[in-house]
């Protein structure tokens, strides 16, 4: 039988998100006094995720880059415990092609996180308006000036649910199995939005049955707090309760993007927030193009199994790059003899589908916010002023492989031209519409048209810039007591 999960050690932003607190901070940190640094952090109030009455009203949450860890004294063959790609980091050479980061995303362009500009720590700070501010200076003087060095600081918007090319956003997210009563190993026929607690979270069964690789450590007198690892009796379990934190920094070229939307349209409203809301899949209300596939209006509650041939949602469109919402075989069999025939390799898959990873493998859980000000579409027309200042979305994501969540939607479905046996295009909204090697053409994108024919859009812009990204491990809170030393 699992453990059940104890909250109290559980930061408090894997279950909640903070979306009631809409204002938030982020410091991006390198420590300055190693000592200070672990006597800040043996102090500091983190937020846990337990539920209370009346709720918080302010939190705050830390993470660590692998050269945080390694600032912090801790021993490398601890380090070593942690997966390849939060060792290697966001900005190694080898992950920019992987990642789309070529061109004016690579790394030697960002504004932090790029070679020689790593962070150590991300602190986050949430809070209601009425007491942010306050929260945000009691916060970080004194012992945390001493400790730290500010590198960067991000700030954040509340544009109410709408992200900044004006659609609304956060609504399709996984559920998590916080009980642990899904079954896995079993194949699944149909989509699921209820995720095994593993994917998410560290030192749990995953979508495979299996326990993610995290880092160990001997068991004595300094880890005697953290809880047993059931893979080996003498060691502890460091990882158990963390999980991987990415940030990625996204810039949004608002009036590019909506300047191409009237160029290709050639009109206002409608032409031009149709061909909008088949790049996104969604409406700019949040109402998918599919219908839901339920009684009720839930705009998550929807699957592509009626639109097999992507007449209603174009298979490029954004929502279905990111989440195609397949199960583990095609055609998802309703019967017995329809299973065990699929299961078997036989009966006619739909191409398409047949060339798509099984969605419960690959989920990750969304906890990013806006930045600067909200410019509506329909404003967005011309250059912009001199002095117009930046917007985006600071990209924030959390999965217990980065390699098989996150890193896997960016390479094998945001940034391939080969999604669902297309060619020539990659995800019109986020992509990096730059031609890789190898293929000279990554900037088309196909919605249906008329009679069922299709039409095609070309020459595609790059609407979104990289700014600076970098993966953390966010700890159990007695993992973080650890890492800060007796």
């Amino acid at each position: 039988m699992n453990a059940q999960v104890d909250f109290s050690d559980v930061q408090g932003l894997v279950r909640f998100g903070y979306k009631r607190m809409t204002k938030a901070h982020y410091d991006l940190l390198q420590v300055k006094d190693a000592g200070a640094a672990r006597e800040w952090l043996r102090q500091a109030p983190v937020t846990p995720a337990e539920t209370r009455d009346p709720p918080p009203k302010t939190a705050l949450q830390v993470a660590f880059t692998v050269e945080g860890i390694r600032a912090l004294g801790t021993d490398e063959s601890i380090i070593e415990g942690f997966s390849h790609e939060f060792r290697s980091g966001m900005a190694a050479s080898f992950k920019a092609r992987q990642l789309g980061d070529t061109g004016k995303n690579a790394p030697e362009n960002w504004e932090w996180g790029g070679p020689g500009k790593e962070p150590h720590l991300l602190v986050m700070l949430f809070g209601e308006p009425d007491v942010f501010e306050d929260f945000l200076s009691a916060q970080t003087g004194g012992l945390y000036q001493q400790a730290f060095e500010l590198q960067a600081c991000l700030d954040t918007a509340d544009l109410d649910g709408v992200e900044p090319f004006g659609f609304a956003d956060g609504i399709s997210q996984p559920k998590i199995d916080w009980e642990q009563k899904k079954k896995s190993r079993e194949i699944v026929y149909t989509y699921e939005n209820l995720s095994a607690l593993g994917e998410f979270l560290l030192g749990y069964p995953n979508e495979y049955g299996n326990l993610t690789r995290r880092p160990l450590v001997d068991d004595n007198a300094l880890s005697s707090s953290l809880d047993p690892a059931p893979e080996d009796p003498r060691k502890r379990d460091l990882g158990r309760n963390g999980t991987y934190l990415v940030l990625r920094q996204l810039d949004q070229d608002v009036r590019k993007f909506w300047d191409f939307i009237r160029k290709q349209t050639g009109s206002e409203d409608p032409d031009a927030d149709g061909l909008a809301a088949a790049m996104v899949g969604r409406h700019r209300d949040g109402s998918p193009l599919v219908k839901p596939s339920g009684q009720g209006d839930d705009d998550n509650n929807f699957n592509f199994d009626a639109d097999p041939e992507g007449h209603q949602c174009p298979f490029g469109a954004h929502v279905r790059r990111a989440n195609p919402r397949n199960a583990d075989y095609p055609e998802r069999p309703r019967n017995i003899f329809r299973k065990l025939l699929v299961t078997l390799g036989f009966g006619t898959p739909g191409f398409r589908d047949d060339v798509m990873s099984s969605v419960r493998f690959h989920r990750i859980l969304r906890r990013g916010r806006e930045y600067g000000s909200e410019l509506k579409p329909e404003d967005a027309k011309g250059p912009p002023p001199a002095d117009e200042p930046p917007r985006g979305l600071h990209f924030i994501c959390l999965n217990a492989n980065i390699c098989r969540q996150f890193e896997f939607i960016q390479n094998a479905w945001l940034n391939s031209t080969k999604f669902a046996a297309m060619t020539g295009e990659r995800d019109p909204l986020v992509g990096n519409h730059e031609p890789p090697a190898g293929c000279p053409v990554a900037n088309h994108f196909n919605r249906p048209g008329k009679d069922g024919l299709r039409q095609r859009v070309t020459g595609l812009e790059t609407f979104v810039t990289v700014r600076g990204g970098a993966y953390f491990f966010l700890p159990g809170l007695r993992a973080l007591r650890y890492l800060a030393g007796p």
